[in-house]
């Protein structure tokens, strides 16, 4: 969508600029009007290139600017003034031009939501909502103050996921390089000079050399065939059903599946729980929260909540239909529906979850860190004592 600069006058007379984007002129015209802005000078931007890997925005970025924000209004320092100083402090520089773009939007007239809402990228559709709910009734400061809080406790969450995952990955990934290179580079030496001995070697050195040999012969393909299974994998997960087979695999994974079922309860009962707490409709707030569950099972449970709310039911049955949610989690909020404390109730299951996932991380780091070990020294010990077995050979031939 191209960018256009502009300037004209308020209705009080005074002169504003800014820049916006918009799919033409008079769009951006019937918007600025919309803002009761007389435009007397609007062009278009030049195209500029930008090569970058993401979007160049970290989420420990954003919670830190909502703390920020949220801190500078609760001491009453108008608007502008706030994203202004803001802007000027971020080290992202992308994160930086958004900033600036929601500071020039609201100094046109936008409301804050609206500003955040042009920037989906950095501000999701729950970010937005909550803010506008803050704006429509008056607690902007409030709403800024409870939704940094929910973003660090979400940041919090998912660092302590990543890294109970990050640890196995990565020794899998070094163990298997190790392993490759055994096969591929030491192993062919011992074949060469076991070639000159003439004798039949043992079963396990064979099996090993027919591998390594394999490997020799066949990287070029071995590697063909590892991007394509990538790329097949991504078009895989892109079709909605590959994807809910994906995510209701990883709930029902064993070791790990406990640890992504207790995480994904967690954010689904803290993002609801913070939606209601700060005026959001149910409805728009289990629409909200569908979108950013990170889950396809779970996102087709909280749509099936919304339809049996629409038909005057209640959010419980379908949530317990699913099979993702444990019983007490269910009877806890049935319990809130009934006495019409949902928000507070859901806050509490996702503080119990919390809980839960630094016990599940702590149980899963102690079992999966000596299972691969043991595999490692299996693997690697393997190779060398195949490896080693007709020089033991040759020593009792010769004694």
């Amino acid at each position: 969508m191209p960018v256009f600069e502009y300037k004209g006058k308020s209705l009080s007379g005074k002169q504003v600029q800014g820049e916006l984007k918009a799919k033409n002129r008079a769009e951006l015209e019937r918007l600025l009007r919309g803002n009761k802005i007389l435009v007397t000078s609007l062009t278009k931007k030049p195209t500029q290139i930008r090569i970058r890997i993401g979007s160049g925005i970290k989420k420990i970025d954003i919670s830190r600017f909502t703390r920020q924000f949220a801190t500078m209004i609760s001491a009453g320092l108008p608007m502008v003034q706030c994203l202004e100083i803001l802007g000027a402090q971020m080290e992202s520089a992308e994160f930086r031009r958004i900033i600036v773009s929601v500071k020039e939007a609201v100094q046109s007239g936008s409301t804050l939501s609206e500003a955040l809402g042009r920037h989906k990228k950095a501000f999701d559709d729950l970010y937005v909502n909550m803010v506008e709910a803050g704006e429509v009734g008056g607690a902007l400061d409030t709403i800024l103050i409870r939704l940094a809080q929910y973003r660090e406790k979400s940041d919090k969450l998912i660092r302590k996921v990543k890294g109970a995952l990050v640890y196995p990955i990565v020794v899998m990934i070094v163990a298997t390089g190790v392993t490759f290179a055994m096969l591929r580079f030491i192993v062919p030496v011992f074949a060469k000079m076991f070639s000159g001995m003439g004798a039949e070697l043992p079963a396990p050195t064979a099996a090993v050399l027919n591998i390594s040999n394999f490997l020799r012969d066949n990287t070029l393909l071995i590697l063909f065939i590892v991007v394509v299974a990538i790329i097949g994998f991504r078009i895989f997960l892109r079709n909605p059903n590959g994807r809910l087979a994906f995510d209701n695999f990883k709930l029902n994974m064993p070791l790990l599946g406990s640890l992504i079922r207790k995480s994904a309860i967690s954010r689904f009962t803290r993002t609801l729980s913070t939606l209601l707490s700060s005026g959001v409709a149910i409805l728009d707030a289990l629409n909200i929260t569908a979108k950013t569950s990170g889950n396809m099972v779970l996102q087709n449970a909280i749509k099936k909540s919304m339809i049996s709310i629409a038909e005057g039911e209640t959010i419980t049955k379908p949530l317990k239909d699913v099979g993702v949610f444990p019983p007490m989690v269910t009877q806890m909020i049935s319990v809130g529906e009934k006495t019409g404390g949902l928000d507070d109730m859901l806050s509490k299951i996702a503080d119990f979850y919390d809980d839960e996932v630094d016990a599940a991380v702590a149980a899963l780091t102690s079992i999966i860190e000596p299972v691969i070990i043991v595999v490692m020294g299996a693997v690697i010990g393997g190779i060398l004592i195949a490896m080693y077995l007709p020089m033991f050979d040759i020593v009792g031939k010769i004694s």
